[in-house]
This record gives structure tokens, sequence and C-alpha cells, in this order.
């Protein structure tokens, strides 16, 4: 009788992001195709002026480890928007973290619960591109904020060769997508490289409805979508599609 290959999951994290799910997938009796659509670049030697700030802002992992190179200050509060976020804020050292819980209007609500804004400027650990306006919400609280862009995130330019061979023998049974601007490149590469097809025979999961949005214009076999914005949800709803 004929043994069914290893299932195949396609991950699109950056490759600072990718070990975690990697791990949980590997865990789960999945074989991982890993394919970075986003090329993280740290802007070092930045100047912080941290003589009034109160406290940081991270809203995602990226945003924390630029801080971390630029800056040896751990003893000030941060506030990220969600678990992996904090995970990485607290390995690298921060010793006063919150989760926000996976977004950024939760990010905000967070905020405005825990924070005096007469007590000093909150500043933003941010990327040249955002998802939501966290410093427009909280400056419209009151909130004194300061965005730094410490880092870019730059889209992959085209599919690499392995993962166009994936696609074109139908090996990958999954797909998983957690920022809409990953799921936006993804389909943008895919129409160019003339593979709407073969999205047929995937599974797409996503990390949010805004994830989702991006993924609706490619004919996947079906799209998924997390109940809350972490990735322990868009792993509950893959083992349950599995019936782990």
């Amino acid at each position: 009788m004929a043994v069914r290959p290893m299932r195949r999951a396609l991950v699109t994290r950056p490759r600072e992001d990718a070990d975690a799910i990697t791990r949980a997938l590997e865990s789960r009796g999945l074989a991982v195709q890993l394919e970075p659509l986003l090329d993280v670049v740290i802007h070092r030697g930045a100047t912080l002026l941290l003589n009034r700030v109160q406290g940081f802002l991270a809203t995602s992992a990226n945003g924390v480890r630029a801080l971390a190179a630029n800056t040896p200050r751990r003893d000030l509060p941060l506030w990220a928007v969600g678990t992996a976020t904090a995970d990485c804020a607290r390995g690298l050292g921060f010793r006063a973290v919150e989760n926000g819980g996976g977004d950024v209007v939760h990010l905000a609500e967070l905020v405005m619960r825990r924070v005096d804004p007469r007590q000093g400027t909150l500043l933003h650990a941010a990327g040249s591109k955002l998802a939501g306006d966290l410093s427009g919400t909280l400056s419209a609280k009151g909130f004194d904020v300061r965005r730094v862009v410490l880092y870019d995130a730059r889209p992959a330019e085209a599919l690499s060769d392995p993962l166009l061979a994936a696609l074109d023998a139908e090996t990958l049974d999954l797909a998983l997508f957690f920022s809409p601007r990953t799921a936006a490149t993804f389909a943008g590469l895919i129409a160019a490289a003339e593979r709407g097809e073969a999205c047929r025979a995937i599974d797409a999961y996503g990390l949010s409805d805004a994830v989702a949005e991006q993924l609706a214009i490619l004919p996947w076999r079906r799209v998924r979508v997390a109940r809350t914005p972490d990735q322990a949800a868009l792993l509950a709803v893959i083992d349950a599609d599995r019936g782990g």
C-alpha cells in the first residue's frame, strides 16, 4: 500500500520570526517549507533620547529587536502588541513587559488603562510601514507618542525557485500568513509568477480577518482565520482541521 507523503506547510514569516512556528508545525508531523517574504533590516546607531520617556511601545518583535540593538536600557516598561512580541522583549532582557492582546486596538486600550500620560513620552519602536494608527489613537487621548523608525521590512521581489517547484508539483498542503503585508506580497508575487491555480490545492491560514482579506484574491482550497490574532489560536485552527 502506498504511503502518503508527509503533509507540507508553507511558512512565510521573516527568518527571525520563523523558529517557533516551525518547531510547532514539525511537532505536529508537518514538514515545513520556509519562504520569507519580508527581509528585516535593522537601523543601527540611532540616537534615542530617553530622558523624558516613561516607556516603550512595540508593535512587532522586529521593533523589539531593533530597540534592543539601539539602547542598553531594559528598565523602562514595554507594552507589546501580542504574545510573540512580549516573549521577544522578555528574552532580550526587558524587565517590565505587558501583552496588549494581539492587535493595535487592544494595545492602545491597555496603554490607556495602565499609563498616566502626564508621566512622560511613550517611544514607539516602529518599522517604516505601519499596520494601524497607534500613535494617532493614543495622541487623541492626550498621550505624547514619539514614533522612531528603527527597521525596514523589505518585501521579496520574486518567489524562490524551490517554492515555484513546490507549487508546480502540488506538494504544499497548507500555507500560513501572519500579516496583511505578507499576504498581499504573496498574492502579488503569485500573480506575477502566474501560479494562481496552484493555490486550489492549498489551505490558507491567516492570523486575522485583515490577513484573510489580502488572500481572498487567490483561489485557495479554503481560507481559515484564527479566532484571536496570535500563533496559538492559528495552530488551534490547524489542529481542529486535522482532527487533532
